[in-house]
C-alpha cells in the first residue's frame, strides 16, 4: 500500500470533529474543562492560512480557536501539533508541484514563540522564512524563539 501524501492526510478528516466528555481529574485541572475538541487536519489549515504578512500566531491561539468553533473548552494537544505539521508539509508538497496554493506555516510558532523544529527545513528553514519577513530570531539553550513574539501575534476575530 503506498504511503499517503501530506495533502491526502490533510484532506483525510476519518471520524473528526468529535467532541469528548474527559473525567480525569488531573486533566480537568490542567486545562480547564471537560470538553475536549479532536478537529480534523483541514480545520488548522484554515486557521494558518489568515495570518498576514509579518504577523504570528503561536499553536495557544490556533488550539484555542479550534476548540472555540466545536464548543470545547480545550483541544487534544498532541493531534494538534501532528495536524499543524501535516499543514505544514502538505504546503511544502503543494509548492515543490508548482502549486501557489500555500499556507504560511512558518508564521505559526510554538507556544511561547519557539521556533517548530519538525517543519519543513527544520527550526533553519523557518528561521530564513521569519527573518525574510522582519521578525528577529533568537536562541536561548538549544532552543530558537521570536524576540518580542508577543507584539506580533495575529488576533483571531
Amino acid at each position: 500500500m503506498a504511503k499517503k501524501t501530506y495533502n491526502e492526510k490533510l484532506q483525510h478528516a476519518g471520524d473528526l470533529p468529535k467532541v469528548e466528555a474527559v473525567t480525569d481529574p488531573v486533566a480537568v485541572s490542567r486545562f480547564g474543562g471537560v470538553l475536549m475538541a479532536i478537529a480534523p487536519p483541514i480545520d488548522y489549515d484554515a486557521i494558518m492560512r489568515l495570518v498576514p504578512y509579518g504577523l504570528l500566531i503561536t499553536s495557544v491561539e490556533v488550539r484555542q480557536a479550534v476548540a472555540a468553533k466545536y464548543n470545547a473548552d480545550y483541544t487534544c494537544q498532541m493531534t494538534a501539533g501532528i495536524f499543524t505539521n501535516i499543514v505544514a508539509n502538505a504546503s511544502r508538497e503543494r509548492a515543490l508541484a508548482g502549486s501557489d496554493d500555500l499556507v504560511p506555516y512558518w508564521r505559526t510558532l510554538k507556544k511561547d514563540g519557539e521556533l517548530n523544529e519538525k517543519y519543513p527545513d527544520g527550526i533553519e528553514g523557518q528561521r530564513l522564512l521569519l527573518e525574510a519577513e522582519g521578525h528577529e530570531i533568537v536562541q536561548r539553550g538549544k532552543r530558537y524563539f521570536v524576540k518580542e513574539y508577543q507584539a506580533k501575534l495575529f488576533l483571531l476575530t
